[in-house]
């Protein structure tokens, strides 16, 4: 399994994927989950996946070289949308060629991936395409996209990241979210790859790999959990009975009629 979040912000596009394939007992796999297709000047992509590594793998490759009808490729697509289009085709292509013999072995065709970029002449766009090769675009109600173990990571981006998020706040927060993923889930481990566009950039200038002795990231998963511990600490204990004891503090206990427990009633004993 893996985590991979990317997010589209007024500012740019901010990307992190960890690298973790496999977590058995005795065998810990690593991929890189990113992929970039860049023509300086012209066009930056950016490639994430989740799912079954080789399927994820055939995907990466026909793509850097798949030409549809119209002679349209990754490389000269005129626009992110149509890129999305011939991203979605190959995956197409791809569940035609090994979805049936997969199947024979009891292995579904599963994959699922976020591409985002930004191609000259139009603004950042960001997209999640499904295993089908039909896929969506992140607009101004819905920043970002997760693939792979994504619940334990969204709730700091849905109460942080709006389109006028600061890149490196984006940043910032996107690596909260994936320590809180690494910390609750084994699928998902280090080293991590971080890519922050620039609106306007057309190449990357800011990526990262960040691994246990990365010093910014350890005081992140250091700050945060004493955070949270402090934010915790500091909200009142319930007060279940409304009284002078409890003051000016919420009260927990409702005593409105009904407010009681389901209780289920022991049947008679025959024997008794």
């Amino acid at each position: 399994m893996t985590y991979c979040v990317g997010m589209r912000l007024n500012a740019g596009l901010v990307f992190l994927s960890d690298s973790r394939t496999n977590a058995g007992v005795d065998h810990i796999g690593t991929f890189r989950k990113m992929s970039v297709f860049e023509t300086p000047g012209e066009r930056m992509m950016v490639l994430m996946t989740a799912g079954n590594l080789s399927i994820s793998q055939s995907v990466r490759e026909l793509l850097s070289e798949y030409e549809d009808a119209s002679g349209h490729t990754i490389w000269n697509a005129p626009n992110m949308y149509e890129a999305a289009r011939i991203l979605g085709e190959t995956v197409k292509r791809v569940h035609e060629r090994d979805a049936q013999s997969l199947s024979g072995f009891g292995i579904d065709f599963n994959v699922s991936m976020i591409f985002g970029g930004q191609i000259q002449g139009e603004r950042c766009r960001l997209f999640q395409i499904y295993a089908a090769g039909n896929f969506i675009e992140a607009h101004d109600e819905n920043t970002y996209f997760q693939i792979g173990e994504a619940k334990y990571g969204k709730p700091i981006i849905d109460r942080v990241v709006n389109p006028e998020t600061s890149l490196d706040d984006a940043a910032k927060c996107a690596l909260i979210s994936m320590d809180s993923t690494l910390r609750s889930n084994i699928s998902v481990g280090l080293p991590l790859d971080l890519l922050v566009y620039e609106t306007g950039s057309l190449q990357v200038t800011r990526f990262t790999t960040i691994d246990e002795k990365n010093t910014y990231f350890q005081m992140i998963r250091d700050r945060w959990g004493q955070q949270l511990k402090h934010v915790f600490e500091g909200i009142e204990a319930p007060a279940w009975d409304p009284g002078s004891e409890a003051g000016a503090h919420p009260i927990l206990n409702s005593d409105k009629p009904g407010c009681k427990p389901v209780m289920v009633k022991r049947k008679p004993d025959p024997d008794a």
